[in-house]
């Protein structure tokens, strides 16, 4: 998994933080009582002792907090009896004060804990959306090698507006890409009802034109079984790729979608698409049939597809991330650990960060000729678009049974 490392440092920065958001509290403690011990009796340092508790209620439980209170009055006591202090008013309103506060903090500790508890839930929840919508791809689908790069713009959400999907047919390998129109929960609806058609339909259709009138149709009827929904109010731009087996080509259609970047040799080139269709939810604004180009794509070849995530990001300039050079100098870079580079460099690119959903599939034709004769000996005779024997709608990597991780795969990104 691309992005596993990153996870890694993730999740170690947070454990770091934690752990010395615990220690804080007993750090005040000694601070005070040292510095208490070793000054003047004018010089009142036992004060600080009733930030102990409050800093308690950050992170350690209910019960945690009131043993950190309670330790404070305690050294608080202590730290009194040199003077000789009177009980009342000094030495049992200094006590009064920290047990006040203490109380406040544990009940603080309470209510963190319960929205905690509610964000675990949430997450758990996010994560089960994640892999019913966005499932996680196979590394490997027929002759092709799928490496995928997904983060959502969102802070700790699993999944956005981008989408993607990749089928294998009966003699053909489909993939979908797209991002639908703005963000947030209503983004994720549209792309659900989206990848629903696509994966319903893929198997089915005859050609990539009337798969993309399928997911037009699928929209705009979604709309009409809940009027309620703003799915239907919203377009999507979309980028279907076919991989026939019998041929060393791919064949392309854009539905308003940034044009994909083809890697021959060290050669790195858009996508030329002479007459793209409109987003998915526009196309009945146009008369015009879509138009599928065709390019050679034979071994050793890739296909880098993208949402807009990718190609305008800014740095604080204002100019947009030059993909495509950067793809020309990574075209000696394995391609697994691609995802993971351009990750890391539009972290880095951005004025910002990445302030937008961002998915990129890198596809690699990884065999050669014995394969790919071996393959036409053994393979199916069935053309694209003949029902298959098994479930239409299955999803990538039926075939080969090998999940890939995460949708970061990855996310955590997906991450």
């Amino acid at each position: 998994m691309p992005h596993s490392g990153h996870r890694r440092s993730r999740v170690r920065a947070e454990r770091t933080q934690l752990n010395i958001g615990r220690a804080l509290p007993f750090v005040v403690i000694a601070v005070a009582t040292v510095a208490d011990v070793v000054t003047p009796d004018a010089e009142r340092f036992d004060r600080f002792l009733v930030a102990a508790p409050a800093l308690a209620a950050v992170t350690w439980s209910v019960r945690g907090t009131i043993a950190i209170g309670s330790l404070a009055v305690a050294v608080r006591a202590l730290l009194s009896l040199p003077r000789s202090e009177p009980l009342v008013p000094v030495l049992l309103s200094s006590e009064v004060v920290i047990v006040l506060v203490t109380v406040a903090a544990a009940w603080v500790s309470r209510v963190r804990a319960r929205y905690e508890q509610d964000l675990r839930e949430v997450t758990a929840v996010a994560e089960v959306v994640q892999r019913v919508v966005l499932r996680p791809l196979p590394p490997r689908l027929g002759r092709f090698g799928l490496h995928l790069l997904y983060v959502a713009a969102a802070a700790k959400a699993r999944i956005g507006g981008d989408f993607y999907e990749a089928v294998k047919v009966p003699g053909a390998v489909r993939i979908m890409l797209g991002d639908v129109q703005g963000k947030g929960l209503g983004a994720v609806e549209t792309a659900s009802v989206l990848l629903g058609h696509f994966r319903a339909r893929a198997a089915g259709s005859p050609d990539l034109p009337a798969l993309a009138d399928s997911l037009d149709e699928g929209l705009v009827g979604y709309g009409g079984w809940d009027p309620e929904s703003d799915a239907a109010e919203r377009f999507a731009t979309v980028v279907l790729v076919e991989f026939p087996d019998d041929r060393d080509v791919a064949l392309l259609l854009s539905c308003g979608h940034p044009a994909p970047l083809v890697q021959h040799g060290t050669e790195v080139a858009a996508v030329d698409f002479a007459d793209p269709s409109l987003p998915v939810n526009l196309a009945g604004l146009a008369e015009s049939r879509h138009h599928v180009e065709e390019i050679p794509f034979g071994p050793g070849d890739r296909l880098l597809l993208f949402t807009d995530g990718v190609s305008e990001t800014r740095d604080r300039a204002g100019t947009f991330y030059p993909l495509e050079t950067r793809m020309r100098g990574w075209v000696r870079e394995p391609a697994a650990d691609l995802p993971g580079i351009l990750h890391r460099d539009l972290a880095a690119y951005g004025a910002d960060g990445l302030d937008d959903d961002v998915a990129a599939l890198l596809v690699v034709r990884t065999d050669t000729s014995a394969d790919r004769d071996t393959d036409s000996d053994t393979g199916s005779d069935t053309a694209p678009g003949t029902a298959p024997a098994t479930d239409p709608g299955a999803p990538a990597g039926a075939d080969t049974g090998t999940p890939a991780g995460s949708p970061a795969n990855g996310p955590e990104s997906r991450y």
